[in-house]
This record gives structure tokens, C-alpha cells and sequence, in this order.
């Protein structure tokens, strides 16, 4: 006879109370932490200001019942929205992860903690506008910012050590469980309730990977992360009712995330949490990629005027090797036919192919009208990737999380151009005193595809100047969007 199973509650699991104690307790007090938070707010709101140009992205937009409006709701940056604070939060999610340009963070699972910033903002602008009804005092932007700092390093501590993707699930259980925890201290959670609400996000069914890879790559990519922080509210709010959570959700034996979902595996760690993650982040700023392709977009652009000094075009080219490292050869080395944006995005030929010939690598790139180019997999047919045993060294390392790539380009007659490598994108920390001055830029870019003049001034005001935006009113910097 087997032996009963004890029925005895048990204490939470680690996992989770040190999540929940970090948000509850833990004060930020670094500047560069707060500085590089106010560039990834500025930077992901632009990225969804230029989805809002892709009709594919705004028949996404809006309240789940046409006509519905929300006294007090939050607004949705760009448009006229004002919704619930979980639908809010979808919108916003869906809108600046849709072009795949926002920040990344890379490590043992990656993905891209500023896909919180969905849950968070259409939770403080609803907090704010109620606590003004109300007479009470609303949420300052810093309160923005802090939980933007706390959300990246849950996410991006959890992903250092801990690989999601290689049981297949997607990154966006990270969003998921940040968006979960930073949202409830927000709304207001007792420590018991915190507790809770992050153990409700793992007992979720989780999204598989496979709308990212091939043959079923698809634009639910470009809209889990909404999908994601929205429920993460939906579950803060359900927790405040009173609703029980699931102590040993991790550790229970046979029924438990880590028996059923991670292959028996408990979660390892390689630090506490602080602040490290946002002071690391990395920002797509020059294009929108995956990023594990951002350097070998950025060797092609060199090559292409080097083809030009060399009086050389793409249908002199024979082969191109692509020096890599072993995650982007697992994610984004692609062979075959592209079915769509979401699958030319996740291609590093395509991602190199357009480059070599244009100039050029835009959102717009990915479309149809540019893909059907036959220039372009002609040359993916010519490229292959190769593993750097020593690149592949140097992204797990701590020190150095680079991303590199190299291309070399050889030629039908034999000869060949010198090997281009790039190891650090222009979003990455190291390259921070170059990269911010056009993360600016491309924030004021985006700024002028959707406000009049007047309403960029306004918005850049007070964006650009770190002490005047943390005492702002959410409601009111938010309002600055509406169009």
C-alpha cells in the first residue's frame, strides 16, 4: 500500500515569499536604475505608438465589448480609450510589444521585462483617476518607475539561471508573474494576499512557445505579453477579494510547477534581488529585431557600403557566414518559406538579407510588399550559421552578457570581404553614452507619427527631465497621450 499523502498545509514556498518581500520591502536607491528606467518608459510607450500605424495591431485595440466605457478607467496611450484596468493593460501590452522593439533581456530564458509596463500603467492610471474622484491623492510617475525597476528583476533574475523555453513554455510566464506581484503591492495586497496572487500566476496554465517557432510562427507572439500583464492584474484583483492561493504551488509533489511543468527542477538563482536588471537592460533602438540577430543587422549595414566601396552588389555575392551564438542558432536560424511579419522577424537571413540590399531594416520590412522581393531569399539560401563556441561563453557571462554575431561575405570569383563582428548592440550598456542620444531620438520619431508639434513639446517636456516626470500625477502624464 502506498503511504497517504499528507494533507497538512504548508509554509509558501521560498520562491514566492522572497518575490513578495522584495516588492513589499526592498527601497530602490539607484539612480541609474531610476535614469534607465525613465529611458524604457519613454522608449516602449514610442514603440507602441508606431504599432498603432499596423492595422494588424489596432483591431486588437479597444474595450472587448465595442462601446464600452469605464467612468474613472485608464486610457490607453495614442488613442482615445479609456478601459477597464485589465483590458487597459492588454492594449498597452499588445501595443508596445507588437514590432518587437522594445528593451530585452537575455540569459539562460530572455524576453522583455518592459512588456510589464502594460499591467503597471493601466494600474496606476486607474488607481490615480479614482483616487482623484475620490479626494484622495493619485500615484506619482515615480511610483511608475519604481515598480517598473522591481517588475524587470523579478523577471530578469528568475531568467538568468532558469530556462523556460527549453521545456517549452513561453517567456511570457515571467510577465505573467512580475506584472502579478509588482501590480498587487500597487493595489493595495496585504504580504498574505502578495503571497497569493503570485501563486494564482503559477497555477496558470502557462503559453507554449510554439507560436514563436517554426512551422507555426504567428502574430500571438506580438500579443502574449499583453495578453499576459493583463491577466497578471486580473489575478492581483481577484486575490484582493480574499481568494486563497497555493502555498506549495512550486513544490508539491506530482501536482506542483516543478514536478509538471520544469522536469522535476527547482528554480536556481545566481543573485538576490536589488536592481541589477534594469541597470542592464538592453534597448532595441536602431531596429526592430530579435535580438539575438541586433549585431548581425548592424554588420550587414556595414557590409552594404562595403559592397558599395567594392563596387559590388548582393548578386555578386556566393556564400555569407553567420558567426553566432547557440541561442540564436536555436531561435532564429530558419530555413524555408516565411508566412508572415512574425515569421521574417524571427529569421536571421531575412533579418540580414534586407540590410545587404536596402540599407535599410524597418518594421515595414517585414511586410509583404518588401518580402516578396526574390533578392532576399535567394540570399537566405546563401547564408549559414555557424556556432562560436566562445560567443556562446561570452552571453552567459555575467560580466560581459554580449550578444555577438559576424558575418563574412564571399563573392562568386573566389574572393571576400573582411569578416565584420559585432559584439555589443548599440542598446546594450556598455554602449550606453551612444545608445541613449538615439533612444531619444527614436522616442521623438515616434512621438511625430501620432501628436501634433504642440503635444511632442509637451510630452518631451516633461519625459526628458527626470525629476519633473517622477513628481508628475500618472493621470496627467498619461493624459499628455491622448489623441
Amino acid at each position: 500500500m502506498s503511504a497517504p499523502i499528507s494533507n497538512v498545509r504548508p509554509d509558501p514556498d521560498k520562491v514566492l515569499v522572497d518575490i513578495v518581500d522584495y516588492v513589499l520591502d526592498y527601497s530602490v536607491d539607484s539612480t541609474l536604475a531610476f535614469e534607465t528606467a525613465r529611458n524604457c518608459l519613454i522608449d516602449t510607450l514610442g514603440c507602441g505608438l508606431e504599432a498603432l500605424s499596423y492595422p494588424a495591431c489596432t483591431k486588437l485595440m479597444g474595450p472587448i465589448v465595442p462601446g464600452t466605457i469605464v467612468p474613472n478607467g485608464a486610457r490607453v496611450p495614442g488613442t482615445q480609450f479609456q478601459l477597464d484596468p485589465v483590458q487597459a493593460a492588454f492594449n498597452i501590452g499588445a501595443m508596445i510589444r507588437w514590432l518587437d522593439f522594445n528593451d530585452t533581456w537575455l540569459a539562460a530564458e530572455w524576453g522583455h521585462p518592459s512588456d510589464n509596463l502594460g499591467g503597471i500603467l493601466a494600474t496606476a492610471d486607474w488607481l490615480s483617476r479614482n483616487a482623484i474622484a475620490s479626494g484622495k491623492k493619485p500615484l506619482d510617475m515615480k511610483d511608475v518607475l519604481i515598480a517598473m525597476i522591481k517588475a524587470h528583476e523579478i523577471q530578469g533574475c528568475i531568467a538568468l539561471e532558469n530556462s523556460f523555453n527549453k521545456v517549452g513554455l513561453d517567456h511570457v510566464l515571467l510577465v505573467k508573474l512580475a506584472s502579478t506581484a509588482v501590480v498587487g503591492q500597487m493595489i493595495g495586497l496585504t504580504r498574505d494576499e502578495l503571497i497569493n496572487a503570485v501563486s494564482l500566476a503559477f497555477v496558470d496554465g502557462h503559453p507554449l512557445r510554439t507560436y514563436r517557432h517554426a512551422p507555426n510562427t504567428g502574430s500571438r507572439k506580438s500579443w502574449a505579453a499583453g495578453d499576459a500583464t493583463s491577466r497578471a492584474v486580473r489575478l492581483a484583483l481577484i486575490a484582493k477579494t480574499g481568494e486563497m492561493g497555493y502555498p506549495s504551488v512550486l513544490t508539491a509533489k506530482t501536482w506542483g510547477f516543478y514536478d509538471v511543468l520544469f522536469k522535476g527542477n527547482a528554480f536556481r538563482f545566481q543573485r538576490p534581488y536589488g536592481s541589477y536588471v534594469m541597470e542592464n537592460v538592453l534597448f532595441k533602438i536602431s531596429f526592430p529585431a530579435e535580438f539575438h540577430s541586433q549585431t548581425a543587422v548592424e554588420a550587414a549595414m556595414i557590409l552594404h557600403g562595403k559592397l558599395k566601396e567594392a563596387g559590388r552588389s548582393v548578386d555578386d555575392i556566393s556564400k555569407i557566414t553567420i558567426r553566432t551564438h547557440e541561442a540564436a542558432i536555436r531561435i532564429i536560424d530558419k530555413k524555408g518559406p516565411l508566412n508572415n511579419p512574425a515569421d521574417r522577424d524571427h529569421c536571421i537571413q531575412y533579418m540580414v538579407a534586407v540590410p545587404l540590399i536596402y540599407g535599410r531594416l524597418t518594421a515595414a520590412d517585414y511586410e509583404d510588399s518588401i518580402a516578396q522581393d526574390p533578392r532576399i531569399d535567394t540570399l537566405r539560401a546563401k547564408m549559414e550559421c555557424v556556432e562560436d563556441t566562445q560567443y556562446t561563453k561570452d552571453y552567459h557571462d555575467p560580466d560581459k552578457r554580449s550578444i555577438a554575431n559576424a558575418l563574412t561575405v564571399e563573392f562568386n570569383d573566389g574572393t571576400k570581404l573582411d569578416e565584420i563582428a559585432v559584439e555589443y548592440p548599440i542598446g546594450h550598456k556598455r554602449r550606453r553614452a551612444d545608445g541613449i542620444a538615439l533612444l531619444v531620438e527614436k522616442f521623438r520619431t515616434n512621438l511625430a507619427r501620432r501628436f501634433p508639434q504642440k503635444q511632442q513639446q509637451a510630452i518631451l517636456a516633461v519625459s526628458l527631465d527626470q525629476a519633473r516626470l517622477e513628481a508628475m500625477p500618472v493621470n496627467e502624464y498619461v493624459d499628455l497621450y491622448v489623441i
